[in-house]
């Protein structure tokens, strides 16, 4: 089972990048992000479970850095109250 998780993680990431390298997807996106966000967390947390540290540190800061971003494309995306 841990395979098919493995898989199902890895393919979020690389259909994201591959999307975003033929110019179907803007790196920006809130979808490009959130498979990034929910590929690299299910990953970290299976190299967690393995003690893969290597691994863990690579997908958690990829996870981490989607989230960041993620939330900058959100807030960009809000209207912003104009009260004068």
């Amino acid at each position: 089972m841990d395979q098919v998780i493995q898989v199902a993680g890895s393919l979020m990431v690389l259909a994201a990048f591959a999307a975003a390298q033929r110019g179907w997807m803007d790196t920006k996106s809130q979808i490009y992000l959130s498979l990034n966000i929910v590929g690299s967390a299910v990953l970290a947390v299976q190299a967690f479970l393995g003690e893969q540290w290597g691994f863990l540190l690579l997908e958690g800061v990829w996870a981490l850095v989607s989230a960041v971003s993620l939330v900058g494309v959100l807030r960009a995306s809000t209207p912003r109250s104009t009260d004068h």
